[in-house]
């Protein structure tokens, strides 16, 4: 029996320039110098160079347009107000005298970036769009997407009030997952390898049997338990190792792949920021070197500033053409305050990190790093923790002793039984100590390695232990046994 019924709701919908502005958040500098060239191509309005009039003259001029008719087209309608008149006019990015200079840094083009030129060869609409851009943020370095759809769907109901549901984010993975590399967006290694082997396709005998053993055998090939194999599927050794081939010639990191030197394009990647110390003092500056200088063009505010003198004259054309020039001019007058809003927020957040590892970034010893998560930089900044994630995504700092991703400073941390934090990378780095020196012939387990570091005051359980072990890429310790 059907029921009807009424139901409230309260939604955020996000609007195209919400959208576009966590765009400009999330990309790197490289990237947002040829999206500001892209947008002066596109909008006629939106000029680059420093505006030439002066402060006092933009101050007259703003005071004759506030004198005027307040109706429709009035050009303090674009025009933000502000004690700055510059800023009325023009964005001047933040930089310092001339020491911003490109830094060459060999690296490859940004793994998301070659993720999200596919998704836009897609016919997607705004929300599976946003959908799509959400989840390529979340895929590693490695190729993986390694949080829940749930969790996922969580982050976008409380972040941007956007109500999506386990299907809509799983029918938008899909398209992910037929991208290239082959492997890309899978949730574990065993969706990995089936998603390169299924885009191979199965049909020799081999295959079929590779395809057996990765969907219903896993964790018998991940532990080596061949003869299990061999007898659940009823097959002959030797068709096992022609199997075993098969899998072996996947790639369990398809992100990894795509960063290969073989395939990947060289070009100079500029950082974001410029961290120098003079005298003991740390000066920080955001690198806007390749960022050109904004404004409004004078043709076109002058044709609204002629079209509000001359109103009761103006033809059908002449209202047409200022109709398209507000719109311009709205559109490259937003632009301008994004980029200045984007320029903050990325020097906000820095600064908050500088603040939080001020003794490692005196001489740059690692022990020194502090355990740092990102909400820790979100109290401090009072930004929303989706915020500082996409301003720390793929941006890049130059200091005095090296050039670092953003990411590098960020690791959990706990508590040593001397109440002594302690971050989890101090913890990787002893336990790759303890499995280099350890006796290969008998190999350090899981459990033994969690009684050592109890034993050195580290309180960490055996799962914890494996989860870093997984992390540093070692395997378990029956597989690093040498006879």
């Amino acid at each position: 029996m059907l029921k009807q019924r009424l139901q409230q709701k309260l939604l955020q919908k996000l609007s195209p320039q919400q959208i576009q502005m966590i765009k400009l958040l999330e990309i790197p500098a490289v990237q947002l110098e040829q999206r500001i060239k892209k947008e002066l191509e596109e909008n006629p309005v939106l000029e680059e160079g420093a505006d030439e009039q002066s402060d006092q003259d933009q101050d007259q001029e703003l005071e004759e347009t506030a004198d005027q008719d307040q109706e429709e087209f009035a050009l303090e309608d674009y025009m933000e107000d502000d004690e700055i008149p510059s800023y009325k006019l023009n964005a001047q990015n933040y930089s310092k005298d001339d020491k911003q200079e490109e830094i060459p840094f060999s690296g490859g083009s940004s793994f998301s970036e070659h993720l999200s030129e596919q998704m836009g060869l897609r016919k997607l609409d705004e929300k599976q769009e946003l959908l799509g851009e959400y989840i390529i943020g979340n895929i590693d370095e490695d190729g993986y997407l390694r949080r829940e759809l749930e969790a996922i769907s969580d982050d976008l109901a409380f972040t941007f009030g956007m109500e999506t549901s386990y299907e809509q984010l799983h029918e938008v993975l899909m398209i992910i997952q037929d991208f290239d590399p082959p492997g890309v967006g899978a949730r574990s290694l065993q969706e990995c390898l089936m998603l390169q082997l299924e885009r191979e396709g199965f049909e020799d005998p081999e295959e079929e049997i590779a395809h057996k053993i990765l969907k219903f055998h896993f964790s018998e090939f991940t532990n080596k338990h061949y003869d299990k194999i061999i007898n659940r599927l009823s097959i002959k050794e030797e068709q096992l190792k022609e199997a075993l081939d098969v899998i072996i010639r996947l790639n369990p990191k398809p992100g990894g792949a795509y960063g290969d030197t073989q395939s990947k394009t060289f070009h100079q990647i500029v950082p974001d920021f410029i961290l120098e110390l003079n005298n003991g003092e740390l000066e920080l500056y955001l690198n806007s070197s390749n960022v050109p200088e904004l404004r409004l063009s004078r043709t076109y505010t002058e044709m609204l500033e002629s079209y509000n003198a001359n109103k009761k004259n103006a033809s059908r054309e002449n209202k047409d053409a200022v109709t398209f020039v507000k719109q311009k001019l709205d559109s490259a007058k937003w632009f301008i305050d994004a980029i200045r809003q984007r320029q903050n927020t990325l020097l906000l957040t820095m600064e908050a990190i500088l603040q939080y590892q001020a003794e490692y970034f005196q001489d740059g010893e690692e022990v020194l790093l502090r355990p740092m998560i990102l909400k820790d930089i979100a109290d401090m900044t009072g930004l929303d923790i989706s915020t500082i994630s996409r301003v720390v995504n793929s941006k890049y700092i130059q200091t005095h002793f090296g050039i670092f991703p953003l990411k590098y400073f960020f690791s959990e941390g706990l508590q040593t039984d001397s109440g002594e934090e302690v971050s989890t990378r101090e913890i990787k780095k002893i336990l790759q100590d303890f499995i280099q020196n350890e006796d290969k012939r008998k190999p350090l387990t899981d459990d033994k390695l969690a009684v050592i570091l109890k034993e050195k005051g580290y309180q960490i359980a055996r799962r914890t232990v494996a989860k870093y072990r997984e992390q540093l890429n070692v395997p378990v310790a029956r597989l690093r046994k040498e006879l």
